[in-house]
């Protein structure tokens, strides 16, 4: 009895033992399956992960030369895989790029500004700031100082007349757009200091307004220098070495071929901004681009209307679809008599035969096409407005004249068509009306005639369309936002974002070959240049000397 009851309490600890140590080995067993688990889940996240753009700054490259220190920064190129593999491979490829996060951004549904993200570089005073503050040196033939007031819309309008509201008028210079357009970006609601995740780049360097003091008598040392100090510069940041510049963009406030020029020769006009590496892979935007050239884009030129308010808009596109038009056509200009190619002489000589026609000569003495007021009271008087060529494809007037209602004449694709691909509709139809220049200059047709043709049904479905196009053509007071309208800023910052995810879709689906810079296939651009524009930037150069010091001395 006695042995029993000792018996049974030894039995008892052995057996707890034993269940101690199978539960401490149940849990280790677990433990080791966690880690385990784990350690190759980490395994695939750091396999999967974006590779880490580096900030070293990478050297300055030959144009036929590829960055090695780009390349780097890119993710070998995966094994080839199945079918299966390849469209699982794809759906991840935004990650192989260091420019990921910017498409990931894209997608983020509850963020207003997916895909409209837009990083402002901080460039150096000498760049924009100084400009301004030596504004008495941008041209030497007038004082620009007062067009660089209001954030650059110039001084207020003066309306003696009484022809035009009072508010959102302002006497703006045409080659202003540089300064309003930076103004603007920083008003924008959509900038960000992120630039991992921005859909754009811009870089917010006064290229017109730098040009423009060294257009007459500069040699071109000193008309490349901005543009070289620039690129210089552009090659120490890391935002740079992402794409090679690919996803940035620049605006210059004057026609391509003042940045086009073919030749160290001192005779020749303008800068090599555009033949620089690292700006030929930037987007370029101005008034008037290249036809021959992917990366250049139109926008619009400046006006005199820049609307504070909705209301302001309402009220003009009101206005102008009310006014009584007496004249079928008018045509504000000169004469081209030293251009061979120009049609202005038989332009002018119709108008001046036609009792339907509304003539104002823009000669050398004085003038008032000078005076917006006069202008903006003779298209309002109009029908349609005639467009020819001026000193180059385009011209200011184009947009003077839609704003006031009147539907514009053209006789060059390159005036507009192929222009301003994001602010016109495709349908050129539907908004003016084309007569081929070499029937004009063939003097085999009416001006009249043609127009004397449209119905009064026509004009009216013309005209609308003209005047439902104003908010888009104008840019607003960069001091205040418009909210039921896209101004000429929005579409163009709209399109141009657009483009450059595009650019980052198609590169990550292996349709675009991430050339670093243009001219990798081993061609020389200017060479094709020479071919391609030599007319157009041989042309108009004595003209557009000497038109535009007379414009500029009648502003003063």
């Amino acid at each position: 009895m006695y042995r029993r009851r000792m018996e049974k309490p030894v039995w008892s600890l052995s057996r707890l033992y034993s269940r101690c140590f199978l539960i401490l080995a149940a849990i280790g067993l677990w433990w080791l399956l966690f880690v385990f688990h784990f350690s190759i889940v980490a395994h695939e996240v750091s396999s999967d992960s974006p590779a880490v753009t580096s900030t070293e700054v990478p050297p300055l490259l030959h144009p036929h030369q590829k960055s090695a220190t780009l390349q780097s920064n890119l993710p070998e190129e995966p094994p080839q895989r199945t079918t299966g593999d390849n469209q699982h491979e794809r759906q991840k490829a935004p990650s192989l790029q260091p420019f990921w996060r910017a498409l990931a951004s894209v997608n983020n549904q509850s963020d207003p500004c997916a895909g409209k993200y837009v990083y402002m570089h901080e460039l150096p005073s000498e760049f924009n700031q100084e400009l301004l503050d030596n504004c008495k040196q941008l041209n030497p033939w007038a004082n620009m100082c007062k067009y660089t007031e209001n954030a650059g819309l110039g001084p207020e309008l003066e309306d003696p007349e009484g022809s035009l509201p009072k508010n959102g008028w302002f006497a703006t210079n045409q080659f202003a757009v540089d300064l309003i357009f930076h103004n603007r970006m920083k008003q924008y609601e959509c900038l960000t200091s992120d630039s991992g995740k921005a859909a754009a780049l811009y870089v917010p360097f006064y290229a017109g307004l730098d040009i423009a003091r060294h257009l007459w008598g500069a040699n071109v040392s000193v008309r490349d220098a901005g543009p070289l100090r620039l690129a210089s510069w552009l090659r120490t940041r890391p935002e740079w070495a992402v794409m090679g510049g690919r996803d940035h963009f620049v605006v210059g406030g004057r026609i391509t071929w003042d940045f086009r020029r073919l030749t160290d020769d001192n005779k020749d006009w303008g800068n090599k901004l555009l033949y620089i590496p690292e700006v030929m892979n930037m987007s370029m935007l101005m008034v008037e681009r290249s036809p021959y050239h992917k990366d250049d884009f139109g926008i619009p030129y400046p006006t005199y209307f820049h609307p504070s308010r909705d209301s302001d808009v309402e009220e003009w596109q009101a206005h102008v679809r009310a006014v009584e038009r007496p004249f079928l056509f008018s045509f504000a200009g000169a004469p081209r008599p030293e251009l061979a190619t120009s049609i202005r002489g038989q332009i002018m000589s119709q108008c001046q035969l036609s009792k339907h026609c509304n003539l104002l000569e823009c000669d050398r003495g004085e003038s008032k096409c000078h005076v917006p007021t006069v202008l903006m009271k003779l298209f309002q008087e109009s029908v349609f407005c005639l467009q020819p060529q001026g000193d180059s494809y385009t011209r200011r007037s184009i947009f003077d004249s839609m704003i006031a209602g009147c539907i514009p004449v053209f006789f060059h694709n390159h005036s507009a068509y192929t222009q301003y691909v994001w602010h016109l509709p495709a349908d050129y139809s539907s908004y003016s009306v084309f007569i081929p220049e070499d029937d004009i200059r063939a003097g085999n047709l009416s001006i009249e005639d043609v127009l004397l043709k449209f119905s009064e049904a026509e004009i009216q479905g013309m005209r609308e369309e003209v005047i439902r196009l104003i908010p888009g053509l104008v840019y607003n007071d960069p001091r205040h936002r418009l909210s039921k309208f896209k101004d000429a800023f929005d579409l163009t910052v709209q399109a141009l974002t657009k483009k450059i995810t595009d650019l980052r879709i198609r590169i990550t689906e292996g349709k675009d070959d991430f050339k670093l810079l243009a001219g990798d296939d081993g061609g020389d651009i200017r060479e094709t240049d020479l071919k391609l524009s030599q007319r157009e930037v041989r042309q108009w150069e004595g003209e557009r000397r000497n038109g535009e010091i007379d414009t500029l001395s009648k502003q003063e």
